[in-house]
């Protein structure tokens, strides 16, 4: 068991509930981790309820009581039945939610050769994400106005803004959540309710190793990112904690880019 550690109060979320969907593994178990370090009490929803009680009893675990709590609740964000659910149950356990982090979607890349989207991978993504986001705001965000206080993030990619062959799919859901995000800032920002979208690049997946073996792929990735290195998952989970914050109190409508550069320029290989 960790001991209580000693919070800036600009990343302080003592009190605070919030909602982590696709919080089983990667950027949603990251996020879910690092806001109950910071005080907050998080619920873990993820399509599987087992691996979402895994990652809930892991944050109890870990977290001396008063530095955090975790509940697990299962769903599917492509079902507007078990998204509305979530809301509804948490308001009831916990009384609240002031932090909501919309990371459920399916992210396959199942375009046709041609560019053109497949109906079934199209109907998949859309509805997972953007549609899912519809109704996870939509049933919190009065919730949170009730209070005049509250925090929306929702996980994008950066391939909303960019072509990227293969993958346009992924890339118009990305650009439907980063506007999504300015709608809600606008729509909610009187109710003193902040909406952002965090747009990562390549992650990699939880366990995986940066390319060594391949010296193509370690030029590849040198080239595409000045940093030289994959995104990790904490990379991602740091600035959702600083928007779901104190630290984050101004800011609304935007769209943060977590790419290691790429979007700045191509890297080089080193030497």
């Amino acid at each position: 068991m960790k001991s209580a550690m000693l919070i800036h109060p600009l990343f302080d979320l003592s009190g605070k509930v919030a909602v982590v969907t696709g919080a089983a593994s990667g950027i949603g178990q990251s996020t879910a981790q690092q806001l109950a370090a910071h005080g907050a009490r998080v619920v873990v929803s993820a399509p599987d309820a087992a691996a979402g009680e895994a990652v809930a009893a892991e944050i109890k675990a870990d977290w001396a009581e008063g530095s955090g709590d975790a509940m697990a609740i299962a769903c599917d964000t492509g079902d507007r039945d078990q998204c509305h659910s979530l809301i509804d149950r948490t308001i009831s356990v916990w009384g609240r939610i002031d932090i909501l982090v919309c990371n459920g979607a399916d992210r396959s890349d199942e375009d046709a050769a041609d560019g053109m989207a497949p109906d079934a991978a199209w109907d998949r993504t859309m509805t997972a994400q953007v549609r899912g986001n519809l109704w996870l705001t939509g049933r919190a965000c009065p919730d949170m106005a009730s209070r005049k206080d509250g925090a929306v993030i929702l996980i994008g990619s950066a391939d909303g803004l960019r072509g990227v062959p293969g993958s346009s799919v992924r890339g118009m859901a990305a650009a439907a959540t980063a506007q999504l995000a300015r709608d809600l800032a606008v729509e909610w920002g009187p109710h003193n309710i902040r909406a952002n979208c965090v747009a990562p690049s390549l992650i990699q997946p939880d366990g995986a190793e940066t390319p060594a073996g391949d010296p193509s792929s370690v030029q590849t990735m040198q080239w595409t990112y000045p940093m030289q290195r994959l995104g990790k998952a904490e990379d991602v989970s740091g600035a959702v904690v600083a928007l779901a914050g104190p630290a984050g109190a101004w800011m609304s409508g935007q769209t943060i880019v977590i790419d290691g550069g790429m979007m700045a320029g191509s890297g080089r290989e080193e030497g």
